[in-house]
């Protein structure tokens, strides 16, 4: 039957017993003579459609073979626009993960999901291209780069900027040491208005066509709201880690790529919700303070001001300083060091002796490529390049380039077995700086010291209980049967 949809779920034994047996017999199917993966998504909402239209779009040797969402309408929907009248709609996903004809999945849920439903696909022999924002908390990536190697699955997660090419040309900037010693960087702060806010939604019995235990999963049972569920979720602690974990992501891992550090060894972070008039819990003001070995950086969140700095990110050296996104290169100024002291009408005797020392650069200045071109990257050059590289026009656009640049490398990598650009170990690390700077701010603000080689919080107990949380019945009971928690 064309777009059957199945709705009857699978016990957990089953299910489990199910993945213990494809898993002892190689459960992932060698691909066909003609080279061709098979795709399931899992969630259709504002980032799964755009998944599903890049595949459309640019992948013929990728079959769209089905589709889970918890929404009835959500799934019918999207099952008429996978194009493919041989789809299988699901409203349980774990009868999707028992498809052979499955070789990969894209997961585009809440972020509350995703880690459980890593860990699960990797279990049921499934590769993974997972959205970011990765986790909620930072034992969720332990866990997902755990089963990853345990099944010997591929992961990639969604921070596709990072392939835009000028992260690479910044990289080389950086390790060339012509800006001399690197003592800052500064993250341009995800700004956006969106004031007053959404308003506030009762609480109320949810719509019979959603499934909303289902979409809790592993979360906290909490009584229904719309806010709670579609769209939404992106304010509420239970569900994700607000924008500094979305939007910051990007800017976060584009700083790891380019940089080439590992993480911070403090933290700290203020903020709070003080300006949006909704029933969101999430920040809508954040700064955050990271001390990295020999440099400190700085990023945040902004949801009631969209004022954009024009420098956006900078990396700051003793002798020049770096764009990120332009490319620029702004040199620092080399002279003696007196006739930077402030003049007024002059120093009585003793005081510092000026000169005519004249200050020249201490290295040369580069143009950049300026933003959205080879250089540029973020969504605001996205955007920018959109009418010149097409978009609209006919053509794709960069953020369009970027996306099918992380799918078709996925892609490549279920075929060859090797490991993908945007991996799971980089993602993690870009979770993990996010969400400790959730956690100070969570804590009021308190300096967390962290161990990146170990990846623990040093001397608080009570920071690194927030580390991890215990998932809700049953899904407890499923993560612990595969992973060691």
């Amino acid at each position: 039957m064309p777009n059957e949809v199945e709705s009857n779920p699978s016990t957990r034994r089953g299910f489990l017993g199910a993945m213990t047996a494809l898993t002892a017999a190689s459960y992932s199917r060698v691909l066909g003579a003609n080279d061709r993966a098979g795709i399931g998504f899992i969630g259709y909402g504002l980032i799964g459609k755009q998944h599903i239209t890049n595949f459309k779009k640019s992948f013929p040797d990728v079959d769209r073979i089905a589709l889970c969402d918890v929404y009835k309408p959500r799934l019918e929907e999207g099952l008429a626009y996978l194009e493919n009248p041989n789809a299988k709609g699901y409203s349980d996903f774990r009868r999707m993960y028992e498809n052979k004809d499955i070789d990969g999945v894209v997961v585009a849920t809440p972020d509350h999901w995703h880690a459980l439903l890593t860990i699960m696909a990797c279990a049921a022999g499934k590769d993974v291209y997972v959205e970011k924002p990765l986790t909620v908390f930072i034992d969720e990536g332990k866990w997902m780069i755990q089963a990853m190697n345990k099944y010997k699955r591929v992961v990639v997660v969604g921070t596709q900027r990072n392939h835009n090419p000028g992260h690479q040309v910044a990289k080389k900037i950086v390790e060339s040491g012509v800006l001399g010693k690197i003592q800052m960087v500064k993250l341009g702060a995800g700004g956006r208005n969106v004031y007053p806010g959404f308003g506030k939604t009762p609480v109320t019995d949810p719509p019979a066509d959603f499934d909303y235990d289902m979409w809790l999963g592993p979360a906290p049972k909490k009584p229904f709201q719309a806010h709670r569920g579609l769209y939404h979720f992106r304010w509420f602690w239970d569900y994700s880690g607000g924008q500094l974990t979305n939007l910051g992501a990007h800017s976060v891992s584009a700083f790891l790529l380019v940089m080439g550090v590992k993480g911070p060894t403090k933290v700290v972070s203020f903020g709070g919700r003080f300006t949006l008039e909704d029933d969101g819990e999430t920040p809508d003001l954040q700064e955050c303070l990271y001390e990295f070995p020999g440099f400190m950086l700085t990023t945040g969140v902004r949801e009631a001001n969209g004022y954009r700095d024009s420098t956006g990110s900078v990396i700051m050296g003793d002798k020049g300083n770096l764009l990120i996104g332009s490319n620029q290169v702004v040199p620092e100024m080399h002279g003696d060091p007196v006739n930077q002291i402030p003049r007024f009408m002059g120093h009585p005797t003793g005081g510092p002796v000026y000169n005519d020392t004249k200050a020249v650069p201490w290295i040369e200045a580069q143009a950049g490529a300026g933003r959205g071109g080879p250089g540029g990257g973020g969504r605001a050059a996205a955007g920018g390049a959109r009418g010149a590289e097409g978009g609209e026009s006919g053509g794709e656009s960069m953020e369009d380039r970027m996306f099918n640049a992380n799918k078709r490398d996925w892609i490549n990598c279920i075929k060859s077995r090797n490991r993908p650009f945007c991996d799971l170990d980089m993602g993690h690390r870009t979770a993990v700086i996010c969400n400790l700077g959730n956690l100070s701010l969570r804590l009021g603000g308190r300096t967390i010291r962290w161990d990146p080689e170990k990846e623990v919080v040093i001397g608080d107990k009570e920071a690194a209980a927030m580390c991890t949380k215990q998932y809700r019945a049953p899904w407890d009971g499923v993560l612990r049967s595969l992973v060691k928690v």
